[in-house]
């Protein structure tokens, strides 16, 4: 290290047997980095430095392997694809204590050889060091007397970035290939931009995530969250509400932000983190891609959209829903990242839930249920008002492809499920017929929400508490995992 870079003492790489060891020095090294950058950056902002850079680098956690022998081949992951060294950067292992011991667990019974865990040579930029202080924040760049990347290092786009995840990364020059789908500069990215758009902190997000285009669900979620945490033998604990307001019990006030943010966030949350969070990602491709890239570092359990669409068989009614087990992707937002050629499965485990949820709240079964729910190809568009173009542009397509309905959301957030190896499926509420002159007029529009919205979350809820008590390894299905893949989840 050059004589001008001020670094905590590095030391070196230590070897574990115990994924809760291994986890917990994780912590202190990470701690020991954020507490020195913090410290140094509160000492150069009273007095700022001459000649010298601050610089203290993430925790990384390893593993080497020697032998192909086979492993157990039912789980899609907990295990590197083939020798060598496998490494990932840390970030925040508080957060992802469970997640980190988890994996960690799997790696050492399935090669039975220990993890080593040290500081990486990537450095940590201030302002994530200093995210978790509230006494500190980061000026501009120029408010402070001296430049700060002059002195510290800031986020670095051209290493954070989706190479592991979209198939693209190229081993450096150790050769180390990745233990993780993400680094901790692009996790640490995603924190700060999720705390940004959804105004709740990642701490609060769980392991079951809907996704929904309106508001009106977010009082029908808040409504269901009042009866659990009424009832003491639900397993919820809390609800928390834009700002990161947390309110323990049924009729404890829920004060609002006088600004809502783009993406509304509100969690209804477990001890174990096995909760329920709803995003209202409003309308459009660009919120959905925004929410669910950033959404992924935390590695939820399940995605799933609960959206109104429009609905393109005349057979089909306002109210009826929409189990889609295909998707037309003409959002464009993910074509560099996910060509337009990759098949994006729907999920058996997802599907089978979705449809049982809709008997139960329904009370129909069997060919009952097709009455009210169609399975088919969902089709998401860039275009609001597609219905305005000429019949040989979009609603030839349209036609061509059997879509059974059509929103602006729903393949983007399957999409990035398939990219992010996060399990996804998607129901939707036909809230309007446009091709068959069924518009959402002001008086129809209300009185569809006030019957349909309660009882279509409803159903997303039942789906997400019965995906729930599904282990892992059948939820995490091998449709998600390509032939090299990264031994976390």
């Amino acid at each position: 290290m050059p004589s001008q870079f001020v670094t905590p003492e590095q030391g070196e790489f230590e070897r574990f047997d115990d994924a809760g060891a291994a986890v917990q020095r994780l912590i202190e090294l990470y701690e020991t980095s954020c507490e020195f950058l913090c410290k140094a950056f509160s000492k150069t902002m009273v007095t700022p430095p001459k000649g010298k850079r601050i610089r203290a680098f993430y925790p990384q956690v390893r593993i080497e392997t020697t032998s192909y022998a086979q492993i157990d081949s039912r789980l899609s992951f907990g295990h590197v694809s083939q020798p060598g060294l496998h490494a990932t950067t840390v970030t925040r292992p508080d957060l992802f204590a469970s997640y980190l011991t988890q994996q960690l667990e799997l790696l050492m019974e399935n090669h039975g050889v220990p993890v080593e865990v040290g500081y990486s040579d990537t450095p940590m930029p201030v302002h994530f060091a200093v995210a978790n202080d509230t006494r500190i924040s980061v000026p501009q760049e120029g408010a402070a007397e001296f430049i700060l990347r002059d002195v510290f290092d800031v986020p670095d786009l051209s290493t954070t970035h989706d190479d592991i995840v979209n198939g693209t990364f190229q081993a450096g020059a150790d050769g180390a290939e990745p233990l993780a789908p993400f680094t901790a500069q692009r996790v640490d990215y995603s924190l700060a931009r999720l705390a940004h758009y959804t105004a709740t902190a990642p701490e609060h997000f769980q392991n079951h995530v809907l996704f929904t285009n309106y508001q009106f669900y977010v009082n029908e979620f808040e409504a269901y969250a009042r009866r659990m945490l009424a009832d003491e033998n639900s397993g919820y604990t809390s609800f928390v509400g834009t700002g990161n307001v947390e309110i323990a019990k049924a009729d404890e006030p829920l004060s609002r932000p006088e600004k809502l943010p783009q993406m509304p966030s509100y969690h209804l949350k477990r001890a174990d983190g096995s909760g329920i969070t709803l995003v209202n990602i409003g309308v459009g491709p660009s919120n959905a891609k925004t929410a669910t890239d950033h959404i992924a570092v935390l590695r939820p359990h399940a995605w799933i959209m609960v959206g109104h669409c429009a609905g393109l068989r005349n057979s089909q009614l306002l109210g009826d829903f929409v189990l889609a087990h295909a998707y037309l992707r003409e959002d464009k937002v993910l074509d560099d990242d996910l060509p337009l050629w990759v098949p994006v499965p729907a999920l058996a485990e997802v599907q089978i839930a979705l449809e049982e949820a809709v008997a139960e709240v329904t009370e129909l079964k069997g060919y009952e249920l097709k009455r009210l729910m169609r399975t088919g190809t969902v089709a998401s568009l860039d275009n609001r008002n597609w219905e305005l173009r000429e019949n040989e542009g979009p609603v030839q397509r349209l036609s061509q492809s059997r879509a059974v309905a059509l929103d602006m959301e729903s393949a983007t957030i399957a999409a990035n499920g398939f990219r992010f190896r996060v399990p996804y499926g998607t129901l939707l509420c036909v809230s309007d017929k446009p091709l068959h002159g069924e518009l959402k007029l002001p008086g129809m529009a209300s009185d569809f929400y006030t019957t349909q919205v309660g009882r279509h979350l409803m159903i997303g809820i039942k789906a997400m508490e019965s995906l729930r008590e599904m282990p892992l390894e059948r939820l995490h299905s091998r449709k998600l995992r390509s032939f090299n893949e990264t031994a976390f989840l």
